[in-house]
């Protein structure tokens, strides 16, 4: 259900070095719950966080956590994406995914190396796969996205996700918007991710993602369709970075 988005933005920017850590919206300890929807009913809980500053392979990263859990009586959902995300650069080191929908159980884990462009998947037979320069993976876009120019009207396309062939994503800037979620009223800056790949930001998604419209860039809202109806995420509470 939570599937790739990433980027890799218009010509200058996506060449341009990355923000260093203290400029970033997000840091240790910021926290994002949400009510998550199906249609009109409310069927669990989603949770956004950094949860603390690991070293991979001698880098300082962001370890995110990003946990969809919920369902109906016929569908039950609980779907968990790790990303360790490289403080300087903000490319991602380490991905995994532990993904149970339904009656099917995944996991996987991806070992990423930016310096070569090169990624690995964890399994009995390991073997080197070409990347991208500065690549990112399903969840550290969401970080990402907070931290780049979101002009109205524009279309940005990236070529950063880690598995060369689901390159580019478009994202395209809707339009600003005031909305009303469990957490209260925001300005909010509406985006349109979509990449070549299955999950909540397919191509045949329409997923709309919102963005609060100041400083800090909280995920407000995610509307998508998916296999088994729409889902929604609408921001509960926010805790800020410590």
């Amino acid at each position: 259900m939570i599937a790739a988005v990433t980027l890799a933005i218009l010509t200058g920017l996506s060449q341009a070095p990355a923000p260093s850590g203290a400029n970033h919206p997000f840091g240790v300890g910021e926290k994002l719950t949400f009510d998550v929807r199906f249609g009109p009913l409310k069927v669990g809980t989603s949770t956004m966080e950094v949860r603390e500053i690991s070293h991979i392979r001698g880098r300082a990263a962001y370890k995110t956590y990003f946990r969809v859990q919920g369902g109906t009586f016929f569908y039950k959902v609980d779907d968990v994406l790790q990303s360790w995300i490289d403080t300087e650069t903000l490319s991602s080191l380490r991905f995994v995914q532990s993904l149970e929908e339904g009656s099917r159980q995944r996991e996987r884990h991806f070992e990423i190396y930016p310096d070569r462009s090169v990624f690995v998947e964890v399994t009995k037979s390991p073997a080197e796969l070409p990347s991208v320069a500065r690549p990112l993976d399903d969840a550290s876009f969401l970080y990402f996205i907070r931290t780049i120019p979101l002009e109205m009207g524009q279309t940005y396309e990236f070529n950063r996700y880690f598995r060369p062939d689901r390159n580019p994503v478009k994202v395209r800037v809707m339009r600003r918007e005031r909305i009303v979620v469990p957490a209260g009223t925001f300005n909010a800056i509406v985006v349109r991710p979509t990449i070549k790949t299955k999950g909540i930001f397919a191509e045949d998604g329409e997923a709309e993602l919102w963005l609060s419209d100041d400083e800090r860039r909280m995920v407000l809202q995610l509307k998508t369709k998916v296999s088994f109806g729409t889902l929604n995420l609408f921001l509960r509470s926010y805790t800020p970075a410590r």
